[in-house]
């Protein structure tokens, strides 16, 4: 498993919510999409959380360094499971 920190998230008209895990180095992303009003009965977003290698993707060249700061800082600022 290999853990990833919440760097982005992207509200579309239909109501969904894409959020953006990045590993520390920025290098690598997870995407997860999911209904706007579960934000509200699900309990809310983790700071982080662990996954599979092969859930991984590769982080387009021009959003590594963001990532890797985003992911750095909520690393130092916040537990895994921390709701943010």
């Amino acid at each position: 498993m290999t853990t990833v920190w919440l760097v982005d998230r992207q509200f579309d008209s239909k109501g969904l919510v894409r959020l953006t895990y990045a590993t520390e180095d920025g290098e690598r992303i997870h995407t997860k999409e999911l209904a706007e009003q579960r934000l509200v009965t699900g309990g809310g977003i983790t700071a982080g959380r662990e996954v599979e290698e092969s859930a991984l993707g590769e982080t387009p060249a021009d959003e590594v360094e963001r990532f890797a700061s985003e992911a750095s800082k909520m690393a130092a600022e916040h537990d895994l499971d921390d709701t943010v």
